[in-house]
C-alpha cells in the first residue's frame, strides 16, 4: 500500500509515540505501585498520535500550550524525559524545578508553555502567545490544546472572537477524548460536534481522526499554513480516546470495559507498526531496536529522578513574581 509519508516520518512517529507511552506506563507504576510520585497525574496513553502528527506539521519555533494532561506533548516538543520524570518526583532537576508536578510541565527553551491546571485557562494564554508572535512580526504559529470539557468554558468564546478579529496565528486544538472527567460530551451540550463552534465566528473548523498520526499531520499542516500566511486561527476537533481514567485514581465507572477495548483495537501505535511492516519501512529487528532505545531512555529517567536532589527550602518563594526593573518604572 502506497503511503503519503516517508519511511523516516513513520520511524519518527513510532519512536516518539512509544517514548510517550512507555514513559507514562513507567510513571504510572512509580505512582501506583511504589508511591514515588504523588499529587495529580493525568496520563496521555491513547492520545499519542496527536502529539506525533502535530510535531511533523510544525517547526521548532512554533509554540505549544496545553492543559494538565501535558506529559505527552511536553516530551514531543523536546522537554527531556529526565526532567519530566524528575518533575513528577518533585525534584529540583524537574522542568519546573519540582514545583509544578504533573500538571505544570514547562520548557521555554523548546517553546512548550505548559501544563495548566485551571480548565480552559490556557486558551486565553495561547491567544496571548499568538498575539505576541504577530506583534513581533514572526511567522511562528501557536498550537493551543484543550479538552472537550474546556470547550464549554466561557473564555473559549471570548477568545475565539478576539482571535478572529485580530487574525491571530493560533490553532485551537480540542483533544476530544469523549469525557470531561466522567461526563460524556453528549451530557454537556446539544452541540456534540465541537468543531462547529467555530461557525459562530466564521472561523475555519475541521474534525480529524486522532487515532492516526497521518490525518493529524494533514489537518494540522493545513491550519498551520493558513495561519503562517496571515489567514488567522482555525479550530480543529481531534477525536481521540484516553485508555486510562481522567486521572490515575479515577475508577472509570462512567464507561464500559467493552468501550475501552473497542478503542484499544484502534491503537495508534499498533496501527503505525502495521503500516511500517506492510510498506517495508521497518523489520521486526529495527522495531525491537527502537523499543530497546526507548526502554533505556525511560529507565534512565527514573535513575535520574531518584538520584536528583530535593529543592532547597529557600526555593519556596522564588519564581512567584518576575524580579526585574522595567524601563517604564521610575522611583
Amino acid at each position: 500500500m502506497a503511503t503519503k509519508f516517508s519511511k523516516e516520518t513513520y520511524l519518527y512517529w513510532y519512536e516518539l509515540m512509544q517514548l510517550i507511552r512507555q514513559f507514562e506506563l513507567m510513571a504510572e507504576e512509580k505512582y501506583k505501585m511504589e508511591g514515588k510520585i504523588r499529587g495529580f497525574f493525568h496520563a496521555y496513553i491513547g492520545q499519542e498520535a496527536i502529539a506525533a502528527g502535530c510535531m511533523t506539521a510544525t517547526k521548532p519555533d512554533d509554540l505549544f500550550i496545553t492543559a494538565y494532561r501535558d506529559h505527552g506533548l511536553a516530551i514531543a516538543k523536546g522537554v527531556s524525559v529526565n526532567s519530566c520524570m524528575a518533575e513528577l518526583y518533585g525534584k529540583a532537576t524537574g522542568n519546573a524545578k519540582g514545583k509544578g508536578g504533573s500538571m505544570h510541565f514547562f520548557g521555554k527553551d523548546v517553546n512548550f508553555y505548559g501544563g495548566h491546571g485551571i480548565v480552559g485557562a490556557q486558551i486565553g494564554t495561547g491567544a496571548g502567545l499568538a498575539f505576541a508572535e504577530k506583534y513581533k512580526g514572526t511567522d511562528n504559529v501557536v498550537l493551543c490544546f484543550f479538552g472537550d470539557g474546556a470547550a464549554r468554558q466561557g473564555m473559549l468564546h471570548e477568545i475565539f472572537n478576539m482571535a478572529m478579529l485580530w487574525e491571530l496565528p493560533v490553532i485551537f486544538i480540542c483533544e476530544n477524548n469523549n469525557y470531561a472527567m466522567g461526563t460524556s460530551v453528549k451530557r454537556t451540550s446539544n452541540i456534540v460536534d465541537i468543531y462547529k463552534l467555530a461557525d459562530g465566528y466564521e472561523m475555519p473548523g475541521d474534525v480529524i481522526d486522532g487515532m492516526n498520526a497521518e490525518p493529524v499531520h494533514e489537518g494540522v499542516a493545513r491550519a498551520v499554513k493558513r495561519a503562517r500566511e496571515g489567514g488567522g486561527p482555525t479550530l480543529l476537533e481531534i477525536k481521540t480516546y484516553r485508555y486510562k481514567g481522567h486521572s490515575i485514581s479515577d475508577p472509570q465507572k462512567y464507561r464500559t470495559k467493552e468501550e475501552v477495548e473497542d478503542y484499544k483495537s484502534k491503537d495508534p501505535i499498533t496501527m503505525i507498526v502495521k503500516t511500517m511492516k506492510d510498506d517495508g519501512f521497518a523489520t521486526d529487528d529495527e522495531i525491537a531496536a527502537i523499543n530497546k532505545r526507548v526502554d533505556e531512555a525511560v529507565e534512565e529517567s527514573v535513575r535520574f529522578a531518584e538520584e536528583s536532589p530535593w529543592p532547597n527550602d529557600d526555593e519556596v518563594l522564588k519564581d512567584v513574581y518576575v524580579d526585574q526593573n522595567y524601563p517604564f518604572i521610575t522611583d
